[in-house]
């Protein structure tokens, strides 16, 4: 058996196997996983007994899934309106010149992924980053190189 048919037999535990479960089996699939494969949601098909083009629908309509291995660390950068006017788009070119990636990717070391987000909801806290769920507010870009190394070893 492979580690994947484990790691997910070991989810699936967790559930009946009925159709309603598609997106929190999904949910626990990746976050046992790190990701979607098209292994693991051919066996969510199985599983839930729903079709695999719904399976994939569902997990594609979501920007929440994501079907390529991330990093250990996800840098989220906010674009939202409050923090482009207080200087977001400066934060996402220095975290990029940082760790050499643009949105969208992952350091070959699979250490860090880089995401903007669209609205944290924080707009009083503008610009805001977000880094492994922890939300940074006012950030300058002389402020990225201590948060990123902070707790996390390198950037």
């Amino acid at each position: 058996m492979s580690p994947t048919r484990n790691v997910l037999e070991d989810v699936f535990d967790s559930f009946v196997g009925d159709r309603s479960e598609l997106i929190p089996v999904l949910q626990k699939v990746q976050e046992a996983l790190g990701y979607l494969s098209e292994e693991a949601m051919l066996e969510v098909a199985a599983f839930t007994r729903v079709p695999e083009s719904t399976v994939f629908g569902v997990a594609t309509f979501y920007s929440q899934f994501k079907f390529s291995p991330v990093g250990r660390n996800i840098i989220k950068v906010c674009r939202g309106t409050g923090c482009y006017v207080k200087g977001a788009p400066r934060l996402l070119d220095e975290v990029e010149k940082i760790l050499r990636i643009k949105d969208g990717e992952t350091t070959p070391d699979f250490e860090y992924t880089l995401e903007t987000v669209a609205c944290f909801g924080s707009c009083a806290l503008a610009p805001v980053v977000v880094i492994n769920d922890k939300v940074y507010g006012s950030v300058t870009p002389d402020m990225l190189q201590a948060l990123l190394t902070d707790g996390n070893g390198k950037a």
